[in-house]
This record gives structure tokens, C-alpha cells and sequence, in this order.
């Protein structure tokens, strides 16, 4: 239904009702502000791109062709516009060390999270998520905290299907042995 909903706002604005872009920039804006926002890792930064992005797809809406979804198109703006900024900035992130990974089973990691408070889980994976670099951090959002799919992920990364589930491998990986070396100094402390 959603998607039927932004299909017709799409041929309002394509027909002349302009005052229609304002449905779909209100019902997609804040996944597109978040989208940004796990890639860019600056607030002020992420209301700008997510802001250009919609000033693009506006600008761009004749070539939405409707293969996709409304929103894995503008998704993918989105994404393509915050990755090409922080290749611009040039920021520093945090990677995580490859040395401590593969010393723990998954079921070890999820064994030891589940001795934890329900709010003490979400601050180490919301911590741990925040280490990845942005790439890594926006693919698991679209993943586990959007629930799009695989197909979607690769429309709006620009992946392959495969490269999206291989990299959301690796980087469950990661944070499995990230969250063990923080549960591991935590413990230590």
C-alpha cells in the first residue's frame, strides 16, 4: 500500500502537483536523515545530505523508472550522496583489530550479552556498531535495524546481492569479536 501511496505521488508531481514531493519527503525523511546519519557520523552533516538528496531526487524524478521501489531509489541517493562526502572529508574512523577476531564462537558472544541488562545490550551494540566504518555501519542499519532486504541493499548500495550478504557476514563477525573484547575489558575493570 505504502508503496502504491508513493507511486501516485510520484505521477502527481510528475504531473504538475508539486505540493506532492512534500508526502514522500515527510514519510521517507527521517530513514534518509538516518541513512546518512550512520555514514557520515555528524548530525549537521547528515540534515544536509539527507536535504540534497531530496532536492536531487526531486530534480531527478523523470528518470525514476519504477523498476524499484520509490524509497530504494531515493535510498540509494542518499547513500551514494554521504558516501561521496565522507570520501571528501576524509574522515578518521575507528577500525576494528583484525588480531581479535576468530578467538570467540558467536554463541559465546550471545551467551555472555544475555548475562547483560536489556538496556546494557543496546549501549555495547549501538557502541560497537558506532566503531565500524561507515559503510560497514550503514549496511547493518539498512539490514537489522531497517529490515530491507538483500535485494533492496544492492539497489541501494549499488552492491551485488552476494556482496551484500558476504559483507554483512564479515561484519557480523566483527562486531561478534568487538563486543566480546568490550565485554572482555568491562569484565576487566
Amino acid at each position: 500500500m505504502k508503496e502504491q501511496d508513493d507511486i501516485y505521488h510520484v505521477q502527481n508531481v510528475l504531473a504538475g502537483n508539486t505540493a506532492s514531493f512534500a508526502v514522500l519527503v515527510n514519510r521517507h525523511k527521517e530513514l534518509a536523515f538516518n541513512i546518512a546519519l550512520k555514514i557520515v557520523r555528524h548530525r549537521e552533516d547528515a540534515e544536509e545530505i539527507a536535504q540534497d538528496a531530496f532536492v536531487k531526487a526531486y530534480q531527478s524524478l523523470r528518470s525514476f523508472k519504477g523498476d524499484s521501489k520509490f524509497s530504494t531509489w531515493l535510498y540509494r541517493i542518499v547513500y551514494n550522496a554521504a558516501i561521496s562526502h565522507t570520501r571528501k572529508k576524509q574522515y578518521e574512523f575507528t577500525t576494528i583489530d583484525d588480531r581479535v577476531m576468530g578467538n570467540t564462537t558467536e554463541d559465546e558472544i550471545i551467551e555472555d550479552l544475555d548475562r547483560l541488562e536489556t538496556d546494557q545490550q543496546a549501549v555495547l551494540v549501538n557502541k560497537a556498531i558506532d566503531r565500524l566504518p561507515p559503510d560497514e555501519s550503514a549496511l547493518v542499519t539498512l539490514f537489522y535495524m531497517e529490515e530491507n532486504s538483500i535485494e533492496d541493499i544492492s539497489h541501494i548500495t549499488g552492491l551485488s546481492a552476494s556482496n551484500v550478504k558476504v559483507k554483512l557476514f564479515r561484519i557480523r563477525k566483527k562486531l561478534y569479536d568487538d563486543l566480546q573484547h568490550m565485554m572482555n575489558k568491562a569484565i576487566m575493570a
